[in-house]
């Protein structure tokens, strides 16, 4: 299995941990990513409230570049996947949209006809590598580790490529495959509030204390979105005022869970990196004091 890497901007900067994580993982299990040449930023969220077809153009370009090579583009975090697929969905709904990308990219010498499959990362563990072979590749149970799944807004969303819109079980399925014991959360897909909490910080604190204010009882927070991980992660200190006691779990990506049940070294996980200790999931896991 070989996909086109599509890491983003915030893997490359505050999410380092999770692209790092991320190649590891993929590794051991037998998949290769392969970097996309000269990648270009897909303009997230904010380009659309400039301009529709610059939201267009932008993820475009990186389709095109994925298209040279030939392979599918999977892409780690959840607003870079849903700006990529949306290229191929209007593209294919609106003929005159893909001329008018054909006459932008051509300006720099690129073409995209629509032949590269937009995945996530996600959904290409779950179902492409599948929980059987993340179980061959174990070396440490995670049996008694509480973990709440946190798929945020936009990873299933509003597509429902892979998964269904409001409980989604992909994550479950290979959280439950590393044995882990799965929370149940009714709050998966609730909205973390993005970028929300730069410019609105009341309502985006409102946000995430609703999300962990449901966590209780848990050891940490699985996702595999950057700024979902950095809204729970970051803001813990804030939701604990807002909510008038102290929350204090991790918040990890999936693919740094998977790296620990691989029993990968910490240069590949990373976990100094998260803004809460993850220290309680370690001792969990009878990882302290072994010198490691």
């Amino acid at each position: 299995m070989k996909y086109a890497y599509y890491p983003g901007c915030t893997l490359e900067t505050a999410a380092r941990e999770y692209d790092v994580s991320a190649r590891a993982v993929f590794r051991e299990l037998g998949a290769e990513l392969a970097p996309i040449p000269d990648w270009s930023c897909c303009g997230s969220s904010p380009a659309e409230s400039v301009d529709y077809l610059l939201s267009i153009a932008l993820p475009a370009r990186n389709l095109a570049l994925a298209e040279q090579m030939g392979l599918d583009i999977i892409a780690t975090c959840s607003s870079c996947y849903l700006s990529l697929f949306k290229v191929e969905k209007h593209c294919q709904r609106d003929p005159s949209l893909r001329a008018r990308l054909s006459e932008i990219l051509g300006a720099a010498g690129l073409t995209y006809q629509g032949k590269v499959r937009v995945r996530h990362m996600l959904d290409v563990i779950a179902n492409d590598i599948g929980p059987e072979k993340i179980q061959a590749r174990m070396r440490r149970s995670l049996r008694g580790l509480r973990v709440v799944p946190y798929y945020g807004c936009q990873t299933v969303r509003p597509f429902m490529e892979y998964d269904g819109p409001d409980l989604p079980e992909s994550m479950d399925r290979l959280l439950a495959a590393m044995e882990a014991d799965v929370v149940p959360y009714l709050y998966k897909t609730r909205c973390c509030g993005g970028i929300l909490i730069t410019s609105t910080r009341d309502v985006g604190i409102k946000l995430v204390s609703d999300l962990l204010a449901e966590t209780d009882g848990a050891d940490c927070v699985v996702t595999v979105c950057p700024l979902c991980q950095m809204n729970l992660d970051a803001y813990q200190a804030e939701v604990s005022r807002k909510l008038g006691r102290r929350v204090n779990i991790p918040v990890l990506y999936l693919t740094q869970l998977m790296a620990l049940a691989f029993d990968l070294p910490d240069s590949e996980i990373l976990l100094q990196r998260n803004i809460v200790s993850p220290k309680p999931v370690l001792e969990k896991l009878g990882m302290l004091g072994g010198g490691r």
